[in-house]
């Protein structure tokens, strides 16, 4: 039978370290996440982008206009087509207003756009957290060769100017499928950052009485891995992962505004910013909407993420 941490602390007299402290309650977690104005904000927002993006063939409707669909009576061909009405051709019919030049409603590729970005980045942090979670603990846990070889792998793609790689690889890719293309070079370049966090905290963890405990009672390393260590790094794993998801989704943007990313006429926010560059002096607000809404999405994810940050160090420091 494998002996608890807890346990074995009461037998011991030892006190918890913050490498191996247990996790705070799930509901301790969320009853201070929401007692922050802060966080609550942040999750309304990602929760509403979230919907968004879900529901998007049905809040589409809502508007009556799809975010393919050419309004040519909504802009002036005398004014190089800009918007017909102020404020870039808001109005009851087009809420956002209307792209320059096409006439497209802005109101629907915000939408779209917020579907490529969320689906794109939240994919990316899910392979990013599986491939760093994995070789963190073969490393950390095996240690030796093992994590020799990991290590210097780790080591290589860190010292790599990411950007700059990912713009030259997704370059030279062909322009089909490129929503699995920027999800996969993220990842390959993003895991490690994961992995060296969970590789050092599992060799210090593993060192603990309650892993050795464990080895004595004859358990397999893949069930001291699953059931004694992992747990452990839940709440770090949680952090960096809420804290990942707002770099990758300006990592998109970045990319579709460079125009390596998502390819036209996908809607996406950083390619919506890039086009805008050309209007924004005589139409800002084909700029400042998409912009904003990127900010804002940004903005909430880092503060939800520095807020867990607080509550599970917290609960480690108890």
């Amino acid at each position: 039978m494998t002996l608890s941490m807890t346990t074995l602390e009461a037998e011991t007299g030892g006190a918890p370290s913050v490498g191996d402290a247990p996790p705070a309650p799930r509901q301790g977690v969320w009853h201070h996440l929401l007692r922050s104005r802060g966080a609550v904000l942040a999750l309304s927002y990602i929760a509403l982008v979230a919907l968004l993006a879900v529901a998007a063939p049905l809040v589409v409707k809502l508007s009556g206009w799809g975010p393919y669909e050419f309004d040519q009576a909504a802009i002036d061909p005398n004014l190089g087509g800009l918007p017909i009405g102020p404020l870039g051709g808001i109005s009851a019919e087009h809420w956002f207003g209307v792209e320059p030049g096409t006439g497209r409603d802005l109101f629907a590729r915000i939408v779209y756009g917020a579907r490529t970005s969320m689906l794109i980045a939240l994919a990316a942090t899910a392979l990013t957290t599986l491939l760093g979670v994995l070789f963190g603990l073969l490393a950390g846990y095996h240690g030796g060769k093992v994590d020799q070889v990991v290590s210097r792998v780790m080591d290589f793609l860190m010292a790599f100017p990411a950007l700059i790689f990912m713009i030259a690889i997704l370059s030279a890719l062909p322009a089909s499928n490129r929503a699995p293309l920027l999800v996969l070079v993220i990842s390959v370049f993003g895991w490690p950052y994961l992995a060296r966090v969970v590789r050092g905290q599992t060799m210090t963890i593993t060192q603990r009485e309650f892993v050795e405990a464990a080895r004595a009672s004859g358990a397999s390393g893949w069930r001291i891995v699953l059931l004694e260590i992992l747990p452990n790094l839940r709440s770090t794993i949680i952090v960096m992962t809420t804290l990942a998801v707002p770099g990758y989704i300006g990592t998109e943007a970045g990319l579709s505004f460079l125009g390596v990313g998502v390819v036209p006429p996908t809607p996406s926010w950083g390619q919506m910013i890039a086009q805008s560059m050309s209007w924004y002096a005589v139409d800002p607000m084909y700029f400042l909407i998409p912009g904003t809404f990127l900010f804002l999405l940004v903005l909430s994810f880092t503060v939800l993420g520095d807020r867990l940050k607080d509550v599970v160090d917290a609960g480690e420091r108890r």
